[in-house]
């Protein structure tokens, strides 16, 4: 099981204040890391900012915004031989139109 928590930085406020364009980011990321989707459930605060969550058969991604700082805190937490987690951060990375990320990598054990 692998764990990869990042902040995306320098992303534009536009994008991340969108509610749609975030889940959006969420379900192309969980194609790219070869996960299945189940759900999604995500919430918009005013003035801004988005927390969106991506229900997996292998787990979760998650991402929590402030646009008011150009940044996303995430996650992409998937189990199975099948999903390759990193693919999942680089389409978010590319999605929410970062300039830079900062990343850890986790190996989860079973026992």
């Amino acid at each position: 099981m692998k764990h990869i928590l990042f902040t995306l930085k320098g992303c534009p406020a536009d994008i991340l204040d969108d509610e749609e364009k975030v889940t959006n980011a969420l379900s192309e990321a969980s194609r790219k890391c070869g996960s299945t989707l189940l759900g999604m459930t995500s919430h918009k605060f005013h003035p801004q900012g988005v927390t969106a969550v991506a229900l997996l058969a292998e787990s979760h991604i998650s991402m929590h915004t402030w646009p008011e700082k150009g940044m996303a805190v995430c996650d992409v937490f998937t189990c199975g031989d099948h999903t390759t987690p990193q693919k999942g951060v680089e389409s978010l990375y590319i999605s929410m139109r970062a300039t830079d990320m900062v990343s850890n990598e986790f190996t989860r054990p079973l026992e």
